[in-house]
């Protein structure tokens, strides 16, 4: 741990902190204007080194090299500019987690697009011309491009801010940042506006993974591992503001490369890997801000929006027709396993298809009658699973006890998380979500001696008695139906009324005497236990676990299966849990570009169904009720 090596990393921090500044800056104003929390904005990134690639390829040269890096960066934009007339205008009055669950699809169709385009192998870039050499700092070697990194970022912010503070169009997108609805109001072409602030980010970003060929080669992942950096960024500095955003990329950065500059450490006697805290320093950061102040460093509370959407009714009791198609239908789930004695990956595919309705249900609890938003629903998933895999091996103790114990231990860390959780609200309430799953994550990832580290656990199986796959169904079946049943029941209990009441008027309970917080503390822990029995039915079901089944994947397919289904139904989440669970398997084992058909067919149901599946032949035959009603009368006068 040198002076020298210090200084080196803090440089390093600085030119990384430019590179992440770039994609943030650009998701932070298409956020501020829009209110879409973009997932593709990653992807745009990705596009950009890659686009770089083929025009530097193509332009050859000293000369041709940085002009290619300026058009690629360009072609993102209007990429960006395209994607936003085509489709996202389209759903701009759609709730807006629809709107996310729209750029989650555009993430799997422009993955699969590039993985056409340009293969999945790692393409390495050229050196910049003129900056291929280092210069020595102290003693030690620093590449003289990234010291060209470190200036662009505060140059990029200092354009970019004269754009927004000292143009027509700067003064609009603050305007719209601000309060978006009196900005239409105003007379202002909301279209137009939406279109060029959501062509700047893309541009942003795609110039931000463009300046990366140098330095890094463009690889499929790019896209994920960016869009998670650059939302903490955008969090931790204030959604909407740029120098915000500035200030939590150096802040991340650094703190990064001081991490890695202390290697390991001897702290009283115990061996303190610093370097690897790199994996979730960056979510640390965040939820330690968040906690502290809710806006982020620079920012300020949003204005509420005056556009509500569609109104909710309310939620109804089953009626008798319901409850018997119900029981019919849990019959016929019942006989698939006598039905399919010749396809035995049916029942492995149902069991799959059991447990991700449950964990769906689980959060959808959390999400539509509470009003909360998750991005880090897998915390609890995992829990359970890992507490059901370590009490059978470790304690011995029976599979039976450990599908008791371990929703028990999950709903303990819904109990910790949930209490810092219910502080936030909206994307903050998220994305803190987020950083709790994230830390759960990487000490999952990293503790070999406990968890199994990156290997998992193995050897996790059921009681003898469960070993036939079609027992094991059953068993699953009775569990995930006692679970859903019993979340109704809450739903319709006095609790349930209050949930919902506080969802809808946090004002109105809170004057007739209601704690909303308590209520919504208690519906994570709710949400927690019934995730961590999905987990723990999972990791049964698989015979072992690996921290994918608490990574951010895990929660985005959470959303995507509740989001799907329709929101404001409680069937939708079972409904979008086998639909995608589904999708997933039937086109993955058809064609080698399952993400982009996949995500095709999310983009047509969203663009079908805005309301999601349920949601949506919900509202269909609440039309027909009603026009029905409204005719009867008429036909009546016309006996008469």
């Amino acid at each position: 741990m040198s002076f020298s090596g210090f200084v080196v990393q803090l440089l390093n921090g600085l030119a990384g902190a430019s590179s992440l500044f770039l994609v943030a800056a650009g998701l932070s104003l298409i956020f501020g204007v829009t209110r879409i929390v973009n997932f593709a904005h990653g992807s745009f990134f990705m596009v950009g080194i890659y686009v770089a690639y083929t025009l530097v390829e193509k332009l050859g040269g000293s000369l041709g090299f940085w002009p290619a890096l300026l058009l690629a960066a360009v072609v993102v934009g209007v990429l960006g500019a395209l994607i936003e007339v085509l489709l996202l205008r389209r759903i701009y009055k759609a709730p807006e987690l629809f709107q996310l669950l729209a750029t989650f699809a555009l993430v799997l169709v422009i993955k699969d697009a590039v993985l056409w385009l340009w293969g999945p192998d790692e393409l390495l870039g050229p050196r910049a011309p003129g900056l291929r050499g280092s210069v020595e700092i102290l003693g030690r070697q620093f590449p003289s491009y990234d010291l060209f990194l470190i200036v662009v970022g505060p140059v990029v912010l200092g354009l970019v801010w004269l754009l927004l503070t000292r143009t027509r169009f700067g003064t609009l997108v603050r305007a719209a940042t601000q309060d978006r609805e009196m900005v239409s109001a105003l007379g202002v072409n909301q279209a137009w506006l939406f279109t060029a602030v959501f062509a700047l980010g893309a541009l942003l970003a795609g110039l931000g993974g463009a300046l990366q060929l140098p330095r890094e080669p463009a690889t499929l992942e790019m896209d994920l591992n960016t869009i998670g950096a650059a939302f903490v960024v955008v969090v931790v500095g204030g959604m909407g503001s740029l120098p915000g955003a500035y200030v939590a990329a150096l802040l991340i950065a650094e703190l990064k490369a001081i991490c890695i500059w202390l290697g390991v450490v001897n702290i009283f006697g115990f061996a303190v890997s610093f370097s690897k805290l790199t994996l979730v320093v960056d979510f640390l950061v965040m939820a330690v801000v968040l906690v502290w102040r809710p806006w982020g460093l620079m920012g300020r509370a949003q204005a509420p929006s005056r556009y509500v959407g569609m109104q909710e009714e309310p939620l109804r009791r089953a009626g008798r027709g319901y409850v018997i198609g119900a029981a019919l239908f849990a019959l016929v789930l019942a006989a698939v396993p006598l039905l399919t004695a010749n396809a035995p990956y049916t029942v492995v595919l149902m069991i799959d298809l059991l447990i991700a309705a449950l964990f769906a249900a689980s959060l959808h609890f959390i999400m539509g009658p509470a009003g909360m938003h998750s991005f880090g629903h897998a915390a609890y998933f995992g829990l359970g699973a890992y507490a059901a895999a370590l009490l059978v091996r470790s304690s011995g103790m029976p599979m039976e006890l450990a599908l008791v114990a371990a929703p028990l231990i999950a709903a303990l860390g819904a109990f910790v998380y949930g209490w810092f959780a219910v502080r936030l609200s909206g994307v903050y309430l998220a994305m803190l979500t987020l950083a709790f799953a994230q830390i759960t994550w990487a000490v999952t990832y990293q503790w070999d001696s406990f968890t199994g580290g990156s290997n998992g656990l193995t050897g996790v199986w059921p009681s003898e008695w469960l070993s036939d796959k079609r027992v094991y169904y059953w068993v699953t079946l009775a569990l995930v139906g006692g679970g859903v049943w019993w979340l109704r029941r809450v739903l319709f209990s006095p609790f349930g009324y209050a949930l919902r009441a506080g969802r809808d008027s946090v004002l109105r309970a809170d004057a007739i005497g209601i704690d909303v917080k308590r209520m919504q503390w208690a519906a994570f822990v709710v949400a927690g236990t019934v995730a961590g029995l999905a987990g723990a039915l999972y990791a049964f079901s698989k015979g072992s676990i690996s921290p994918e089944s608490m990574a951010v994947g895990k929660s985005v397919d959470g959303l995507v299966m509740v989001l799907l289904g329709g929101i404001q139904t409680l069937a939708g989440p079972v409904v979008g849990a086998v639909t995608f669970t589904w999708l997933h398997d039937t086109v993955a084992r058809n064609t080698d570009y399952w993400r982009a058909m996949l995500g095709a067919i999310i983009l047509l149901l969203v663009l079908l169904f805005p309301q999601g599946i349920a949601g949506s032949i919900k509202q269909m035959v609440d039309r027909r009720r009603k026009s029905a009603k409204t005719e009867a009368p008429a036909l009546g006068e016309v006996k008469a």
